[in-house]
């Protein structure tokens, strides 16, 4: 008998500021996150902000949050900073269904906004602006598609273990970032897999058990496959 291929979860972002089309909502995603779980035999579903995100958790196998917007600041930045803030429907919809989902200790991966809701959600905090918060950081917003910026990769993560190696090449597009994972205060303990070379954490993973990587890169953007 042919085995399921397992569901997995996409939440579009959500666009209710008329950007798209004026007096319209529409909900948005790049298309190679969606291509990527196909690739991997996954069978990709969007899950537009809706009511009951309980219900979607029982259906579904796994989760990917995807990039999207800012979280918004908890303390007063200088004039200049501009937050493309994610919106509350968005963000109150996006925290329920990943709520859901570790309650039922079901797979998650979260990249670039997503890494920073899971790390919140576990009690972790944030940078709200890189170069405000780590003025050394180096550049996370790199305006070149084809530009990368080196990462360490902690030798006891999954990452390593995957890849063999101590250092990857990466590309940024965020100007947000995890400043603590919250790592032991996670119910089942998670490590560090990735750091930039400043000691912005750009990727976690929580313990083989609980099948949850996270990335604050953008794999889908880099031309690399969905398996890498």
């Amino acid at each position: 008998m042919r085995a399921m291929r397992p569901l997995i979860g996409i939440p579009p972002c959500l666009d209710e500021r008329g950007r798209w089309k004026p007096a319209r909502e529409y909900h948005y995603a790049d298309s190679a996150y969606a291509r990527a779980v196909a690739e991997v035999g996954g069978v990709p579903i969007y899950l537009p902000e809706q009511p009951d995100a309980t219900g979607l958790a029982e259906r579904i196998d796994g989760l990917l949050l995807p990039g999207g917007g800012d979280f918004a600041p908890d303390r007063a930045y200088p004039g200049g900073v501009a937050f493309d803030l994610v919106p509350e429907r968005q963000l109150a919809f996006d925290r329920a269904l990943l709520a859901a989902m570790l309650e039922r200790d079901r797979p998650v991966l979260g990249i670039c906004y997503g890494m920073q809701l899971l790390a919140v959600a576990c009690g972790g905090a944030l940078h709200f602006d890189l170069p405000t918060d780590l003025p050394g950081a180096g550049e996370h917003r790199l305006a070149d598609p084809g530009a990368r910026h080196e990462i360490r990769v902690e030798s006891a993560s999954r990452l390593h273990g995957a890849f063999g190696v101590d250092a990857l090449p990466v590309n940024s597009r965020h100007h947000q970032a995890v400043a603590d994972p919250a790592v032991r205060a996670l119910a089942r303990a998670a490590t560090t897999a990735s750091r930039r070379r400043s000691s912005c954490a750009t990727r976690a993973s929580r313990s083989a058990s609980s099948g949850i990587p996270n990335r604050s890169t953008h794999p889908t953007a880099s031309g690399c496959s969905a398996r890498s």
